[in-house]
């Protein structure tokens, strides 16, 4: 068969269209290859690094930056950054327990800045419900009322050892300064305020939270005291909040001090904050979990976490309850109820307290787990 044969028109036709759809062949002169990429120095990126540590070969020479001792290596904590190492009681504030994951020292991890608070921020990070006059005045005096009828037999009252509740100071002044002092420690550990126990998604549910599940049962609160943390719930949404101040102490961090005079049994605070399943932070490393429930079964027990969310219950300390010179410092307690079938824990004053003292009180209660023997 004779070959195809094709017009002038349409090879014009079949070449414009090979045009329209394919990319014009060039001729490329060769490109210079591209330049070596310039490597940054070991020092510069060493500088810039959030951790950046040249191990050491052998670590059997270390000793602490404070102490100058290599004494108990298994205390001896090394910086993720510079590589020094400080004893954990040698630090300040001491450390309770070994971090887990990285840590930094004082130098490395630099200085939060505390930020102070304005009247209105106070405030607004408090959530205080205002109220006017005439129902403040109305509200004190129903509060009155009760506190009369509940204080009519007071040998009966001190055989019940019944909660008190606190008394605020009188200058509403000095109670902003107050809820200032604890406003500012949440916010230089990034903390949440928190007025009560928080359920969050993927942790512990509100129905876990149940009294009937504690080993051995847990004790109801009375009639009398719910009447009295009612009240006090009442007046800390009113702004007026328990007579202390939070401070910062270079050996044992932030702490709290009577801003006025407590009597014994009265009601200091709530433990609030996150509640989980203590399966969930058994390897935990916040130094501030609280017990909420020891149930029968393990695996149901809950812990009140405050890393994220807490309140001023949270700066309060314990003592070293392996001294008996740490041990007469407690002058509050831990208690834990049960209040309409759920757990809660509640600070209170186990003696008079005066003016300026700190409070402390003892971690671990009945449980002796959480290690206190290098607590000042």
């Amino acid at each position: 068969m004779a070959p195809a044969t094709t017009s002038p028109a349409d090879s014009r036709r079949l070449v414009g269209s090979r045009r329209r759809t394919e990319a014009p062949r060039r001729m490329l002169s060769p490109s210079p290859s591209p330049p070596p990429k310039k490597l940054r120095p070991m020092a510069e990126i060493l500088a810039t690094a959030r951790f950046a540590v040249v191990e050491r070969d052998d670590y059997s020479d270390m000793s602490c930056e404070q102490c100058g001792s290599g004494e108990r290596p298994d205390e001896l904590l090394l910086c993720d950054k510079c590589d020094r190492g400080f004893h954990m009681k040698c630090l300040r504030p001491i450390v309770a327990r070994v971090p887990i994951g990285s840590w930094l020292c004082r130098s490395c991890s630099g200085q939060r800045r505390v930020r102070s608070f304005s009247q209105k921020k106070i405030i607004d990070f408090f959530k205080i419900r205002k109220c006017n006059a005439v129902e403040e005045k109305c509200a004190s005096s129903q509060d009155a009322r009760k506190r009369r009828r509940r204080s009519a037999s007071l040998v009966l009252q001190k055989k019940r050892r019944r909660l008190l509740p606190f008394i605020p100071s009188e200058d509403p002044v000095q109670r902003l300064k107050q809820m200032g002092t604890l406003a500012s420690a949440l916010t230089a550990l990034q903390i949440e305020f928190s007025d009560g126990l928080t359920y969050m998604p993927g942790m512990a549910p509100r129905s876990a939270n149940q009294a009937k599940l504690e080993d051995g049962g847990m004790q109801v609160l009375s009639k009398e005291d719910t009447e009295t943390l009612e009240y006090c719930q009442a007046m800390s949404k009113r702004g007026e909040c328990p007579p202390l101040v939070v401070v910062f102490d270079s050996c044992e961090g932030f702490t709290v001090e009577a801003d006025g005079q407590i009597k014994d049994m009265t009601f200091i605070a709530e433990y609030n904050g996150d509640v989980d399943f203590l399966n969930n932070r058994e390897h935990d490393d916040c130094d501030s979990m609280m017990t909420l429930l020891l149930a029968t079964d393990p695996s149901k027990s809950l812990v009140i976490c405050p890393d994220k969310r807490g309140n001023i219950a949270r700066f309060i300390n314990g003592i070293n309850n392996h001294t008996p010179e740490s041990k007469k410092k407690q002058n509050c307690k831990c208690v834990r109820y049960s209040v309409n079938g759920e757990c809660r824990v509640f600070l209170v004053a186990t003696r008079d307290i005066a003016k300026g003292e700190r409070l402390y009180y003892d971690y671990n209660g009945y449980e002796h787990e959480y290690p206190t023997h290098h607590f000042v």
